[in-house]
């Protein structure tokens, strides 16, 4: 498997555990943003850009692009809160996407 396969492959498996965190943290508490929506759609396009370089898909830039993009998106509102486990997730948010657009390009 490729290097940057593998390296995207953890980045993934780190934001859906810190997304999965968040969420779990998040049902507790009130959220003025879409925090802990966006954890739910990081982790699924997550999942799907692990299936589809597992798979060895056609697709898996285009599918790496739209996770980079999710994830970004997830960061973004996660960073607005100052709880732990928002700052925890949207760095791995935010490290993931960046794995992504290089995978991407």
């Amino acid at each position: 498997m490729k290097s940057l396969y593998k390296e995207v492959i953890e980045a993934c498996q780190k934001c859906l555990v810190d997304c999965r965190v968040c969420l779990t943290e998040m049902a507790r508490r009130e959220s003025v943003n879409d925090c802990p929506k966006c954890c739910i759609e990081c982790m699924d396009a997550c999942d799907v850009l692990i299936k589809m370089i597992t798979s060895d898909s056609a697709y898996i830039k285009q599918y790496a692009l739209l996770c980079a993009e999710i994830c970004e998106y997830c960061a973004d509102h996660c960073e607005e809160h100052n709880h732990n486990h928002c700052q925890a997730c949207a760095k791995s948010c935010r490290e993931c996407a960046e794995a992504c657009m290089k995978l991407a390009a």
